[in-house]
């Protein structure tokens, strides 16, 4: 077996072979799960050939058994200025042995990403996925867990809302940052944005149509994304765990979404546990759970303080 970079020939191949693998989860995974994975970044959901992400492919006695894609993070960054990427697919032929071929397809990118001089790879990973023994195995470590809630339709419990609850406005970004910093531990925040700059690039134009909680500083955060068709409406929070906050931050999403309701979804992580039991209580449960996963390719080092020798006295 060997593994090498996708050419052109090979692209029908590698779309048949998503194909399979799209019926094999939609069969497993209920409607609502299934489409959640489709719009996100969720390992093996989406096979996005127009943009630039990197693509290699096992072969074995001349046919394609598998192959892995990768793209810049976020994704419409050039490859060539990436520094973090993201795994959007590893797929492997059924009559290939999955315990061979996935570990070196994932090693063969990992190499390739170095060579390109990324400094981490992130991939989103259902839990009980059966390919993520191939990550763990060269060096992918988990550090998050994300649950997706999702509502038929949602119930406000009060029309009370934040003190302070206001549409966001320019210049709000860094105090949204400051925010981001205080709700996520760091051993998330340093690998995921671990500076202002990094988490702008992330989370760019996000301000815009939210609202924040304005208390001196910024305490809270929602945003609504209007679904269309069968396209549930997407909520974003980020609110700090102080009651009776997350509960009345979670009614005005919902009010949001105007009198008709309507499903709608969320994604929140394991540390967002006070935001998830307000929306459990009003009519939303959790729809699946997924695994983040990182491989550190190079540490960063910081430049070291020339610190003055000390010069013994006598007497």
């Amino acid at each position: 077996m060997r593994i090498r970079t996708a050419g052109l020939l090979d692209l029908a191949r590698i779309e048949e072979m998503h194909r399979s693998s799209e019926i094999k989860l939609s069969e497993a995974a209920p409607p609502a799960a299934r489409l959640w994975s489709l719009l996100s970044s969720t390992l093996s959901a989406l096979l996005p050939l127009a943009q630039d992400t990197l693509i290699y492919v096992a072969e074995d006695k001349g046919k394609v058994v598998g192959f892995i894609q990768a793209s810049g993070q976020p994704q419409a960054l050039d490859l060539r200025m990436a520094r973090v990427l993201q795994v959007l697919n590893l797929q492997v032929t059924d009559e290939a042995d999955p315990d061979e071929v996935a570990p070196a397809l994932v090693e063969h990118l990992c190499n390739q990403a170095l060579e390109r001089g990324a400094l981490r790879l992130f991939v989103r990973l259902p839990d009980r996925d059966p390919l993520l023994p191939a990550f763990r195995l060269k060096g992918f470590r988990q550090y998050a867990t994300e649950q997706v809630l999702y509502s038929e339709r949602p119930r406000q419990q009060s029309d009370e809302y934040p003190l302070g609850l206001r549409p966001s406005k320019r210049g709000d970004d860094r105090r949204l940052y400051q925010l981001y910093r205080k709700v996520t531990p760091q051993g998330v925040s340093q690998l995921e944005a671990p500076t202002y700059r990094e988490w702008r690039a992330l989370h760019a134009n996000e301000a815009a149509g939210s609202h924040v909680v304005d208390r001196i500083e910024v305490v809270g955060w929602v945003r609504l994304h209007r679904g269309g068709d069968a396209r549930p409406g997407t909520l974003q929070f980020m609110v700090l765990p102080e009651s009776p906050l997350p509960a009345e931050l979670a009614d005005f999403g919902i009010s949001m979404l105007g009198d008709s309701g309507g499903p709608a979804w969320t994604s929140l992580r394991h540390y967002d546990a006070h935001m998830i039991d307000a929306l459990r209580g009003r009519g939303f449960s959790i729809l699946l759970t997924q695994l983040l996963l990182v491989k550190e390719l190079a540490v960063r080092v910081s430049k070291p303080v020339r610190e003055k020798g000390l010069v013994p006295s006598f007497g």
